[in-house]
């Protein structure tokens, strides 16, 4: 596989990885005023866009638009669910994991068909 089309799916994971942070990590800190965690989400989110944008316009050139955009659903569930489990302590029940198992068979209907 070219890195032409490895470089999109690794920025992918790294943005998602900001993105996930910022949007759910400030729930460990619920007594910090909503509008310093807002600044700080947004902070966080700033670096995400750093690693979405390229990925995006590198991954034009080997993807489209929806095989990207299903790209990164995907591995924003696989982040989630991680940072879920492991950061958040939460239980992944098995109606999740048969939920994100039908995301994934969807991403493979959408990469297997041109």
């Amino acid at each position: 596989m070219s890195l032409e089309r490895v470089l999109p799916i690794l920025l992918l994971m790294v943005s998602n990885v900001f993105m996930t942070v910022a949007w759910y990590g400030h729930l460990k800190f619920t007594s910090k005023p909503l509008w310093i965690i807002i600044l700080i989400s947004w902070g966080i989110a700033f670096f995400e866009y750093c690693f979405q944008v390229p990925a995006n316009r590198i991954g034009i050139k080997s993807y489209s638009v929806a095989q990207l955009k299903i790209m990164t659903e995907v591995i924003a569930l696989t982040v989630f669910i991680i940072f879920d489990v492991y950061y958040l302590n939460e239980h992944l029940h098995w109606n999740y994991v048969v939920s994100f198992g039908l995301i994934v068979a969807a991403v493979v209907f959408a990469f297997a068909f041109k």
